[in-house]
């Protein structure tokens, strides 16, 4: 898949300065991420902006704690075919080639830039990003096409204090892809597990479990 060749990368790979080299990131909720993986994870993408869940969080290690980082999120599409659900087989297959792909946005971690050492003290959540399927959103928010499958990526971004600091560029950040974050934009959940795992294990649709859904 596109922009997976940076998932992992080694130390001092690809020319990476000192700063970012040694950077690693660990998806959390990794176990609830495979259950809906396995299923095929389904993500909801409205006018006014939807967040995700399972949310996006990952624990950073091997940041210099002194050194300020900016931390960012984008999303690739994974292939270049639009998806219909088949409900007799519980399966989605394609139905055709992909609409031009939605303008690419990228979501800043509100708290960016920071120290390497406030990243890496506690777990890092992306809970204030939202998926859009309006083309003219003007809020911000990720701008995704329903029926089309993407990748989130995470990067790592080293805030570089030399004057002509775009000539490095290309050294100063490093990227992270986890495959099973991997998701279907949909406007509706089409599979009704995904549905009912959702409910399960999101501790905002709580009143739906207790039979007494709330708006």
């Amino acid at each position: 898949a596109p922009g997976l060749e940076w998932a992992g990368e080694g130390q001092g790979v690809g020319g990476k300065n000192r700063y970012v080299c040694h950077a690693a990131a660990r998806l959390e909720m990794g176990s609830l991420w495979e259950e809906f993986n396995r299923l095929g994870t389904e993500m909801i993408v409205t006018k006014a902006g939807r967040r995700m869940f399972p949310t996006f969080q990952v624990k950073l290690s091997g940041l210099d704690p002194l050194a300020d980082y900016v931390l960012l999120m984008d999303f690739i599409p994974l292939d270049d075919k639009r998806y219909r659900y088949a409900f007799h087989s519980s399966s989605w297959l394609a139905a055709g080639r992909a609409e031009p792909a939605a303008p690419g946005r990228i979501h800043f971690h509100p708290d960016s830039p920071a120290k390497g050492a406030q990243w890496m003290r506690q777990i890092v959540s992306f809970d204030k990003l939202k998926l859009t399927n309006n083309l003219l959103d003007d809020n911000g928010h990720i701008i995704l096409n329903s029926m089309h499958r993407y990748q989130p990526r995470f990067h790592v971004v080293f805030v570089d204090p030399r004057r002509d600091s775009e000539r490095f560029a290309h050294q100063n950040f490093k990227s992270f892809s986890f495959p099973e974050t991997q998701f279907m934009a949909v406007t509706a959940y089409q599979n009704h597990r995904i549905t009912q795992l959702k409910i399960a294990s999101n501790p905002f649709a709580k009143g739906f479990r207790d039979g007494d859904p709330e708006p």
